[in-house]
Formats: C-alpha cells, sequence, structure tokens
C-alpha cells in the first residue's frame, strides 16, 4: 500500500474528506434533539405510571384509568419510534465517518475503495432520510395526543346551565 508523497495530494484529500463533516454535524444535532424528545416521553410515562401506582389510583375512576393507558400505550409507541430514530442516526454517522476515512485512504493511497465510499456515502444519506420519516411520525404522534383548545365536558354542561 503506496502513500501519497507529495503535500499537494495529502491536502486535497483532507479537503475531500472534510465535506461530509458538515453532514455529520447536522446528525449529531439531530440526535441531541431526539434524545432530548424521548427523555421527555420516558418522564411523561414515569409520571403517569406513578399516578396509576400511588393512593390516587385507588380513587381514579375507570374512566380517567383508561385514558391514562391509552396514553402510555401512545407514549410506548413514539418511544419506538424515537428509538428507531437514534439508531438510524447512529448507523448514519457510523456511515458518515467510515466515508470520511475511505475518502482520506482512497486520495492517499493507491486503494481502490471510491465505489466503497461512495456507496457508504449513500447508505448513511438514507439512514439519514428514515430518521427524518420517523421523527416526522414521532412529531404526528405526539401533536395528536394534544387536544388544543378541547373544552372538557364538566366546563360546556356548567356553561350551560
Amino acid at each position: 500500500m503506496l502513500f501519497a508523497p507529495d503535500l499537494t495530494a495529502v491536502t486535497h484529500a483532507i479537503q475531500l474528506a472534510v465535506a461530509p463533516v458538515f453532514l455529520l454535524t447536522a446528525v449529531s444535532g439531530m440526535i441531541g434533539a431526539v434524545a432530548g424528545r424521548l427523555a421527555r416521553i420516558i418522564d411523561r410515562a414515569r409520571s403517569l405510571e406513578n399516578r396509576l401506582e400511588t393512593v390516587e389510583a385507588k380513587q381514579l375512576d375507570r374512566h380517567k384509568a383508561r385514558k391514562i393507558y391509552i396514553e402510555l400505550r401512545t407514549l410506548r409507541h413514539r418511544g419506538w419510534l424515537v428509538n428507531g430514530c437514534l439508531a438510524l442516526l447512529t448507523f448514519c454517522a457510523m456511515l458518515i465517518g467510515l466515508t470520511i476515512i475511505l475518502l482520506f485512504l482512497g486520495e492517499t493511497s493507491e486503494l481502490p475503495i471510491l465505489k466503497i465510499a461512495t456507496i457508504c456515502f449513500l447508505s448513511g444519506v438514507v439512514c439519514f432520510l428514515l430518521a427524518l420519516v420517523c421523527f416526522l411520525a414521532e412529531t404526528l404522534f405526539a401533536t395528536r395526543l394534544i387536544k388544543f383548545g378541547e373544552i372538557p365536558k364538566l366546563a360546556r354542561v356548567a356553561d350551560k346551565s
């Protein structure tokens, strides 16, 4: 395996390998945002589970307890989507990192690895796009749970009398 003897080849290799780093930066930012969503999902689920397990639970009527279980099921589905999103983002970051290594080695050595680097980069982009689909699905689940401006039934009955 021969390496590039001159500085120009090494400089060009560094320039070529730096381009995917921008995607890697976007991926790391998205991992942080999605991990924050997962933390909120876990906190909400723990809060609901505690409500069911405490003395309050004995005082909950069936309707309220049923609503809590429905919300917990939705939170579980959201958690699955977020975990899938995090797995895809992690795999994307690994593929992009591998692409950077392959591009650098391809430019500074005589290894024929350009096709492998292309496949790694495109696979990383596909993982990123699939992670965005998971993120979109999770946010749709989250907004389905919110009842924007919905007036509780008791308040409507009180207003009519």
